[in-house]
């Protein structure tokens, strides 16, 4: 099990540096760029078989213990070590990462993005799973800044590179963002780890907080705090997301959606919740309301786009969805009940599975039409793809449902959990204004019914126009990497007991100073 955690952190760095090197004579295929794409898929694999044989031999009786640890040593003078373990809570977004990356690696395989040499695409994803996955397997503060942070150079070439139009302001916006947040979130890692004399995020947590006076917690959550934020990304430090989502290619957006803006809403649970929960305590109501006005700005924001004659983009539609649906994963954290967080680190899991589905479906939409834009794509009637290609028309019209939080898929039971966690905050914290926001973040959900199911209306109905050039149904190779999405989609609505089952002995833990 050690080995294994090893290798799934480690495995995709060592695939980078190879998947720059010239392919073996026997391995070449057609060409050489076919060779590095089937590099790509064949290593994302194997570090998906490998984390699903990590998953299986879990164990899952005591999901609230640290497994698979690794601690060595790593700079003495600092106390910095290379520790390495995962939970209930971690292990379903080390899944996640990498079922995504596998099926990003295998969608670009057949349908590349256009932009420089495909050896350096593969690199750059391969290098950015490796980040995402360090940051949910590392258990010292130092490591996880600097996993945290390993993911921003990889995204912004794949947007700057391989993007679309007004990629270079994008990806500029994304890294500078990225970057100051993460300057402030350093120092306040830093005041944490020489306040309390560890790194050791296990120890800190076990601490919980009684070897840090409430001055400097409430210090170290507002300064780690912004940085999280802005990854999450909380209203209104979100700024720079749908401007990259715009920008970036189709996989690249599956990724930012689906595992990257899980980094930050992790931070919160992992790090601020257990080790300074006096801060959280005090900065609770705040970040409570800064959540719900995400989620009905966000909402707001979608509503606008989806209005004919707005000249909206379905992509930029689906990334400011994502401020809202990040919104209630906040509102559940606030709450810093059991019920609340573990809503929240649902919630995550479904935004990926469901978020990443729809960003495939709409880079589908646009290759097939060549415009994301609404008005393009509805014209006077709909663009009417139910009768086009109904298969994709389907698809998209089940995603945008699970987005919409319908029962009996994963979208609706994270929102729920997150609402029930505001209806009954932890003690001490005021019971009146989380009621009130959880009236506002329960009025949101009505708005995102609203905007997606218009989206399916124009996108989806309307008469089948005659135009010279046919539109093709969901392709052998888009099936392969849109099914294990959607199936998990209906899986986690169906049966959420096997994700809850994971997650709640080990927020009980991490909620009580470590205590099971």
């Amino acid at each position: 099990m050690q080995f294994l955690l090893a290798l799934v952190v480690v495995g995709p760095l060592i695939g980078a540096v190879a998947a720059l090197l010239p392919a073996p004579p026997g391995l070449k295929g057609r060409s050489p760029d076919q060779a590095v794409l089937r590099h790509g898929v064949t290593v994302t694999g194997a570090i998906l078989l490998a984390t699903l044989v990590l998953a299986a031999g879990f164990d899952h009786d005591h999901p609230s213990k640290m497994q698979a640890t690794t601690d060595i040593s790593w700079i003495p003078a600092l106390d910095v070590r290379i520790h390495l373990g995962i939970d209930g809570i971690s292990l379903p977004l080390l899944v996640l990462t990498a079922l995504l990356t596998f099926l990003c690696a295998l969608y670009s395989y057949f349908k590349l993005p256009e932009g420089p040499s495909p050896k350096a695409f593969v690199a750059l994803v391969l290098v950015l799973e490796s980040g995402t996955l360090a940051t949910f397997a590392v258990l010292d503060l130092i490591l996880f800044f600097l996993a945290f942070e390993m993911v921003l150079i990889p995204m912004y070439f794949l947007i700057a590179r391989w993007g679309g139009a007004g990629r270079q302001a994008a990806a500029w916006k994304f890294i500078l963002y990225t970057l100051l947040g993460s300057v402030v979130m350093l120092l306040g890692l830093l005041l944490i780890g020489l306040k309390s004399g560890t790194f050791d995020m296990v120890a800190l947590a076990t601490d919980n907080g009684r070897g840090l006076t409430s001055s400097v917690q409430v210090t170290a959550v507002l300064a780690i705090g912004i940085g999280l934020a802005v990854k999450t990304p909380m209203w209104p430090l979100h700024s720079w997301l749908p401007d990259a989502h715009t920008a970036a290619p189709t996989v690249g957006s599956v990724l930012l959606a689906g595992v990257l803006l899980k980094m930050g809403t992790y931070g919160f649970v992992r790090i601020l919740l257990p080790v300074a929960p006096d801060g959280m305590h005090t900065f609770a109501p705040y970040l409570a309301a800064f959540a719900v006005a995400g989620i009905v700005y966000g909402s707001l924001a979608c509503l606008a786009l989806a209005r004919p004659g707005a000249k909206g983009d379905l992509k930029r539609l689906i990334a400011y969805s994502s401020v809202g649906h990040m919104g209630f994963v906040l509102l559940g954290i606030a709450s810093m009940t059991p019920t609340g967080v573990n809503g929240a680190l649902f919630a995550n899991i479904a935004h990926g599975l469901i978020t990443g589905l729809l960003f495939f479906l709409v880079g589908a939409v646009k290759d097939r039409y060549g415009t994301a834009d609404l008005d393009t794509l509805a014209g006077a009637t709909g663009a009417a793809l139910y009768g086009r290609a109904p298969r994709l028309g389907g698809l998209l019209a089940f995603a945008a449902v699970a987005s919409l939080g319908l029962p009996g898929l994963a979208g609706f039971w994270g929102e729920m959990l997150a609402l029930f966690g505001a209806f009954d905050p932890a003690a001490g914290l005021s019971r009146p204004a989380f009621l009130t926001f959880m009236s506002i973040a329960a009025f949101g959900t009505l708005l995102t019914a609203a905007y997606l199911l218009i989206v399916v209306r124009r996108v989806c109905m309307g008469a089948n126009r005659d135009e010279p050039r046919a539109i093709a149904d969901v392709q052998s190779y888009e099936f392969a990497a849109w099914t294990p999405l959607a199936a998990l989609t209906v899986l986690a609505g169906l049966w959420p007991a096997v994700l809850l089952g994971l997650t709640d002995p080990a927020v009980q833990k991490l909620l009580a100073g470590g205590k099971s």
